[in-house]
């Protein structure tokens, strides 16, 4: 059976943005869908959500999904480049990024660069682990720069789906649905 994760980002919960719709699209069409809440959003600690993703996410296999939002795809590009499985169905990215943000190194009280540092990333496994990378990218993102999530795509390689005007993606930025990654996912193999 097919499963499928939503992992948020910075200050947000399961309930935010487009996730919800998201999961009820995947779960419309058969798939297993969890949004895990990471722990103290507003205050990521990296080894705490990489543990609350160890114990969210299991065992990936050929049959799991993976969609990460900012600073999610960071912590989950970690961990699956920790967990090294053999095989997953797909990585979808939403505004990614693999390091510092230059343009915002600290949100309030939250170094992103000190959480970025501590990500291992390791681009070649993670390409090995499935075909089906796909890069949702807005050409006026102003948290994570456009150029840092092109910067991404072309290490890991993939796909890249460019949003005019997609903000953050955000809810703020008019984001409650998001077709485009619904559409990639679908296109993927989802």
């Amino acid at each position: 059976m097919k499963r499928a994760f939503i992992i948020h980002g910075y200050g947000a919960t399961p309930e935010d943005h487009w996730f919800s719709w998201l999961a009820q699209q995947l779960q419309a069409t058969g798939v297993a869908t969890a949004i895990p809440a990471l722990p103290d959003p507003e205050q990521p600690d990296f080894d705490r959500w990489q543990a609350a993703l160890a114990t969210h996410l299991g065992t990936p296999d050929a049959q799991t999904f993976y969609v990460a939002h900012s600073l999610g795809t960071i912590s989950l590009l970690h961990f699956l480049s920790a967990a090294r499985p053999a095989q997953i169905g797909g990585i979808f990215l939403v505004s990614g990024f693999d390091g510092r943000l230059p343009a915002l190194p600290v949100i309030g009280d939250f170094n992103v660069d000190a959480y970025a540092d501590r990500a291992r990333i390791d681009h070649a496994a993670l390409r090995a682990m499935t075909p089906q990378i796909h890069h949702i990218i807005s050409d006026n993102d102003r948290v994570v720069a456009p150029e840092r999530s092109l910067q991404l795509a072309e290490r890991l390689g993939g796909t890249v789906h460019r949003v005019a005007n997609g903000g953050h993606f955000l809810a703020s930025d008019g984001f409650r649905t998001l077709p485009p990654l619904w559409q990639a996912m679908r296109d993927g193999g989802v």
